[in-house]
């Protein structure tokens, strides 16, 4: 009893002792595992906060980069639009000198006109004066002559009706001579008039296009970067807009080369902003000249409107309109075809107003006359009948259409128009300095121009002045006399026009001189 005594609180301690040991064991490992977790809970939040910022500078830096990106294309197109509005500002400060001009031009032919009017006035004041006088005077003579030769005016004058018959019959060949060519100058004379008069008011700027076009660099080493690698950017370039890039010893500049004008413009337009841009690669360039030249396609249209306003017609189809801005880009003989049609219209307008034709018509025919330039160089024929098809399927007037497709007598003309339109185009290709010639082909057509005249008997020498507009011709004067040297001018314009190809027209002069001499002793 007294054992068991002893043992049950012995049993009890030890129980106790290991319910402690166990408590303070739990206790012990559970300050381990939140210990280890708040160590790996510490470590994950160092590492989301390093990937956080890494992130954030990340999107920093593309943040940055995709805005200067936007600064610098907006910097060019800023650029762009500046360069624009400048050369607009040029072209309307010479525009307001030349109306300028025009005023003052103006108001002196008033003044003279005014002038002119009043001396008429006062010429013709005199001259009725002097009819009434002599008026007057005639029948007081008549009457004495009546009484001196005893005959009645009626008797006296079938007198000298038969007297005078047959030298009537010998002086009319010359009188039919001499009225014809009257009317010949006067016809002569009142077209140049009208042509005259509207020269002098129009006037327009030509220009001489060339072949190549010049870029200016920053630096020399830009060359090397628009080469590229083993010459590959160089000739994606070259492939992309058909224009060749010409790098030599230039400084800082590269020449664009080409016989399009268009291309060349896309070629320097979309150089530039690869230049400005900085990345210059095969596939950035072609991205590059497409996007410039779906631009330019744009400007194009937005040129043949503004032509129409500028020339004052209306109505035109969109395909109409873009061929007229295309013309931009054209050259005939080194002249620029858009201004050589704006001034062609210029001319129909005010030549039609003075002959009473419909002037809207007439402008009308002449800025399309050479719309055919214009239109790709796989459709063929001459240019007069691809402008005439081209404006009738777009919907022109028949009487444009036709003067479009006559100008160069591959149709019939139907209408005076047709005739105008030839005549102010020969005016504007004809101005000094309009169209470009080489001096081996001016020197030849001299010789030919005076050749052609020495050709015909009796022709002793015969000379080109005037840059070939007038050829003189010397003849011998026993052997053409002055009704021969009048047939022989006729003859030899005739043969000039037949065998001969030349701007605007050749005045044909002969000379015939006799001269007799003697000496008084």
């Amino acid at each position: 009893m007294n054992e068991l005594a002893t043992i049950i609180p012995a049993i009890v301690g030890i129980i106790g002792l290991g319910f402690a040991a166990g408590w303070y064991l739990n206790v012990w490992l559970g300050k381990n595992k939140i210990a280890g977790a708040e160590e790996r809970a510490k470590r994950i939040l160092e590492d989301s906060e390093r990937d956080a910022n890494a992130l954030k500078r990340e999107k920093l830096l593309e943040v940055k980069d995709e805005w200067y990106k936007k600064k610098k294309e907006f910097d060019s197109d800023i650029q762009s639009k500046r360069s624009k509005l400048q050369s607009f500002e040029k072209q309307l400060l010479s525009r307001e000198e030349n109306i300028d001009k025009k005023l003052d031009l103006l108001g002196k032919k008033e003044r003279n006109v005014q002038s002119l009017e009043e001396e008429l006035r006062e010429r013709q004041k005199r001259m009725d004066e002097r009819t009434q006088e002599l008026s007057r005077l005639i029948e007081e003579q008549n009457v004495r002559l009546e009484r001196v030769s005893g005959l009645t005016r009626d008797e006296a004058k079938r007198y000298l009706h038969d007297n005078l018959i047959e030298a009537a019959k010998s002086e009319a060949a010359q009188s039919l001579k001499e009225v014809r060519d009257r009317g010949r100058e006067e016809c002569r004379r009142e077209a140049q008039k009208i042509v005259i008069q509207a020269i002098q008011r129009t006037a327009a700027d030509h220009t001489v296009e060339t072949t190549v076009s010049v870029l200016n660099l920053e630096g020399d080493e830009m060359k090397g970067r628009i080469i590229g690698r083993e010459g590959r950017n160089i000739r994606a370039f070259e492939a992309a807009t058909g224009v060749d890039v010409i790098v030599d010893d230039t400084p800082e500049a590269v020449i664009l080369s080409g016989f399009d004008p268009f291309r060349r413009e896309v070629a320097r337009v979309a150089l530039e902003r690869l230049i400005a841009d900085g990345r210059i690669h095969p596939a950035r360039i072609e991205e590059v000249v497409t996007k410039v030249r779906n631009e330019l396609e744009e400007e194009v249209v937005r040129i043949g409107e503004n032509t129409l306003l500028e020339v004052g017609l209306h109505g035109a189809h969109q395909e109409v309109v873009r061929h007229i801005g295309r013309m931009k880009y054209r050259s005939s003989y080194g002249q620029n075809l858009l201004q050589h049609s704006i001034e062609v219209s210029f001319l129909m307008g005010l030549m039609a107003a003075e002959l009473r034709l419909d002037p809207i018509l007439a402008k009308r025919a002449g800025l399309l006359h050479d719309i055919g330039k214009t239109v790709e160089k796989t459709v063929e024929g001459p240019h007069a009948l691809i402008g005439y098809e081209l404006c009738k399927k777009c919907n022109e007037h028949p009487i444009v259409c036709n003067a479009v497709g006559s100008h160069h007598e591959d149709i019939p003309m139907e209408h005076p128009i047709a005739s105008l339109l030839q005549a102010a185009d020969a005016i504007s290709g004809a101005r000094p300095g309009a169209r470009r010639e080489s001096v081996e082909g001016y020197v030849k057509r001299l010789e030919k121009l005076e050749g052609v005249a020495k050709s015909f008997n009796g022709v002793v020498n015969s000379y080109a002045i005037q840059a070939g507009r007038e050829v003189r011709v010397i003849v011998n004067h026993e052997l053409v006399d002055d009704a021969a040297a009048d047939q022989l001018s006729q003859d030899i314009a005739a043969k000039i026009q037949h065998e001969m190809e030349y701007p605007g027209q050749i005045k044909v002069t002969v000379i015939r001189e006799f001269r007799s001499v003697a000496i008084a002793k």
